[in-house]
């Protein structure tokens, strides 16, 4: 069942539109505020539904930093329907752009169009938790959509937390998993070192767990 984000403020609008994904198979993911959504907002994500004009900003400023980390698609949902309004969010990425109000056949009939556009696109290179992501086949880490000056030791590491997302990780399978591509061995001392700097450069985020006498986890947030 494909996920599909609902941000959007207006609880009436936000409502039927919860039912009518429900109704046609999809799962909505809804989310009322900006925060809340890039809370909400993981790589299980197939589509998100976006408002342009929301409690704590702009839905331009969400599109933004969705596709600083992720090729997910968007369709912005707004009562902005002057031409500059609509090339503004097609420019900075948006797939699709509804204005309100709009039949709800017709929606669907657009979210459709676009995910059957997007099914053969792969995501698997985009890893995220939370507010963190890599893109793999770029070699980019983000963290609140702010682009990271990571070590190849700490983008490795990041990597590997991202990969083994929800799992306990004991110091010895991480440094088997850290093992130098060139041959240089990566000791005790080296992972302690790295994680502490990696976290520190994260702002301490509170999804990656020490289990304290084996070793690490990231993890989602409720």
């Amino acid at each position: 069942m494909k996920k599909i984000m609902i941000i959007e403020d207006d609880e009436t609008i936000q409502f039927a539109l919860k039912i009518a994904l429900q109704k046609n198979g999809f799962e909505p993911v809804c989310a009322y505020t900006l925060a809340e959504g890039k809370k909400r907002f993981s790589d299980s994500v197939s589509l998100v539904l976006l408002d342009w004009n929301l409690p704590d900003g702009t839905g331009s400023a969400f599109c933004r930093y969705v596709k600083s980390i992720s090729d997910v698609p968007i369709i912005f949902l707004t009562v902005r329907d002057e031409e500059k309004d609509i090339v503004q969010g097609l420019d900075m990425g948006a797939d699709d752009y509804i204005v309100k109000p709009f039949q709800l056949s017709v929606l669907l009939s657009r979210i459709n169009a676009v995910l059957r556009r997007t099914k053969n696109k792969n995501y698997s290179s985009v890893l995220t938790c939370g507010t963190i992501s890599i893109l793999k086949d770029k070699t980019r880490a983000f963290s609140e959509g702010e682009e990271l000056a990571l070590t190849a030791g700490e983008y490795r590491l990041l990597t590997v937390l991202l990969e083994n997302k929800n799992q306990t990780l004991t110091r010895a399978q991480l440094l088997g998993k850290l093992w130098d591509t060139d041959g240089n061995f990566v000791n005790d001392n080296t992972l302690t070192v790295t994680m502490k700097r990696l976290r520190e450069k994260l702002n301490f985020p509170s999804c990656i767990k020490t289990i304290r006498g084996i070793g690490y986890r990231m993890e989602d947030e409720e």
